[in-house]
């Protein structure tokens, strides 16, 4: 599997905050997108996902634009975006079941995604109760219902302890060694280990980055 980003462009009013987006990626791949607050890397996603619309461009997987067929992107596309899309007064398991069919819900918390993440610890927990960990933890889990190959990620570990990032982590390690592909935009030093390839977002224009673990040179870049 392979996606394509094309010539993605969005502007609101006079403001272009996104000129001329492309980028690729192969199953496996995870691609990092740095970029300081306000610079579009959140836009971006959120049109890939298709909760905005482009005002140009295409996003192709293995050839088929996914912005032409919403049905077809919503089993190929996950999207955990930097809030949590959960309804607070329910219960994890109450959430879940709003994605999952019972019986699949119930073998992914045996030994799919939701175990992986460790999701039964909180099963019967409201949302407003949560830590950030467990809300991001169970996000993760419902943008992983109908098990998409592509998930796209907005800061998926921003301000978690180290024991939560370390358990989001290996999981979207597994879901690149199963063929999977990631497209995260991320300002944590850590998470760019997991990434293959970096960009670097400024003004809503994407230019490649040569991460060398230099957080100095990545600094002075954004």
């Amino acid at each position: 599997m392979n996606i394509e980003v094309k010539h993605i462009k969005k502007a609101y009013g006079k403001k272009q905050v996104l000129q001329d987006i492309s980028l690729t990626a192969n199953g496996g791949e995870c691609i990092g997108i740095l970029g300081s607050n306000g610079c579009g890397k959140s836009t971006l996603l959120s049109i890939l996902a298709g909760v905005q619309k482009a005002d140009s461009g295409t996003f192709l997987c293995d050839g088929a634009d996914l912005f032409l067929n919403p049905r077809r992107r919503e089993t190929l596309v996950g999207y955990v975006p930097q809030g949590t899309p959960l309804i607070e007064e329910l219960s994890a398991w109450d959430n879940l079941r709003l994605w999952y069919e019972k019986g699949a819900l119930e073998k992914s918390l045996e030994d799919g995604v939701l175990a992986t993440l460790g999701v039964s610890e909180f099963l019967r927990v409201p949302v407003f109760k949560m830590s950030g960990g467990m809300r991001k933890r169970l996000s993760i889990g419902c943008a992983m219902a109908k098990q998409p190959p592509v998930l796209l990620l907005d800061e998926p570990t921003a301000a978690l302890d180290l024991v939560c990032k370390a358990r989001i982590a290996d999981y979207l390690r597994s879901f690149r060694e199963k063929g999977g592909i990631l497209l995260m935009t991320t300002h944590d030093v850590q998470e760019l280990s997991l990434c293959d390839r970096h960009y670097i977002m400024r003004d809503g224009v994407l230019e490649r980055f040569q991460y060398t673990g230099n957080v100095q040179e990545l600094v002075c870049k954004l």
